[in-house]
C-alpha cells in the first residue's frame, strides 16, 4: 500500500511562472472604450426625457439610476471596500485593474442621470417649490444628495482614476497606490452611509 502511495505522479499546480517573481500586472483601459457607446445612449435618453418633460421617462430614469446609485454605493461601501482592504496587495491590484476601469464610466453616469432626471422631475411634480407640502425633507435630500454627488464627483472618481494611472506606470509606487486605495475605500463606506441617511429620507417623503 505504502510503495502504491508513492508511485502516485506528483499533482500539477496551476502556477507556471518563474518560483519568486511576481505575475505580471494585467493591461487595462483606464476608461473603457466599449462601455463609451452605453453611456452615450444613457445620456441620449436622458436628453430625450428631460426635452419631452413626460412623468414616466423621468421617474424611470430617476428611480432606476437612483436605485443603481444607492446598490453600487452599498455594494463598495460595505462589501468591497472592507474586502479590498483586507487583501494582500497583489490581490488588491488584481482586483482594482478589473473593478475601477468600470467604475470610472458608471459612477459618472449614474450620478449625472439621478441629478437630472430628478431636478426635472422635481419641476414638473411642483416638489421642488417651497409650498410643497414636504419641502423640509425635500431640502433635507438635497444636503444629502449634494454630499454624496460631491464626494462622488470630486473625491471617488478622482482617486479612481489617480489608482489607474499610477498602475500604467512602468513602475508603480505602492505606498501611492495604498495612500489612493485608502481614499477610494472611506470614500466608498462615507457614501453607502450616506445612502442610507437617503433611504430613510425618501421613505419619509413616500408617506408623508
Amino acid at each position: 500500500m505504502t510503495d502504491l502511495a508513492a508511485a502516485q505522479p506528483p499533482v500539477a499546480t496551476t502556477y507556471s511562472g518563474t518560483p519568486g517573481v511576481p505575475p505580471a500586472r494585467p493591461d487595462f483601459q483606464i476608461v473603457p472604450r466599449k462601455g463609451l457607446p452605453i453611456v452615450g445612449v444613457v445620456f441620449a435618453a436622458l436628453v430625450a426625457a428631460i426635452v419631452a418633460n413626460k412623468l414616466w421617462p423621468l421617474v424611470f430614469l430617476h428611480v432606476a439610476f437612483g436605485a443603481a446609485w444607492t446598490i453600487v454605493d452599498l455594494f463598495m461601501g460595505f462589501v468591497i471596500g472592507p474586502t479590498m482592504g483586507k487583501l494582500p496587495p497583489p490581490a488588491r491590484i488584481e482586483v482594482a485593474t478589473r473593478l475601477m476601469p468600470k467604475m470610472v464610466l458608471i459612477m459618472p453616469t449614474v450620478v449625472t442621470v439621478t441629478l437630472a432626471a430628478g431636478w426635472q422631475l422635481g419641476m414638473l411634480m411642483g416638489t421642488v417649490n417651497s409650498s410643497y407640502y414636504n419641502h423640509a425633507w425635500i431640502v433635507a435630500s438635497y444636503i444629502v444628495v449634494g454630499f454624496m454627488a460631491v464626494i462622488a464627483l470630486g473625491l471617488l472618481s478622482p482617486a479612481n482614476i489617480a489608482v489607474l494611472n499610477e498602475l500604467k506606470k512602468p513602475k508603480p509606487n505602492p505606498a501611492v497606490i495604498q495612500k489612493l486605495m485608502k481614499r477610494f475605500i472611506f470614500a466608498a463606506g462615507f457614501t453607502g452611509t450616506l445612502q442610507v441617511a437617503i433611504l430613510v429620507i425618501m421613505t419619509r417623503i413616500r408617506v408623508g
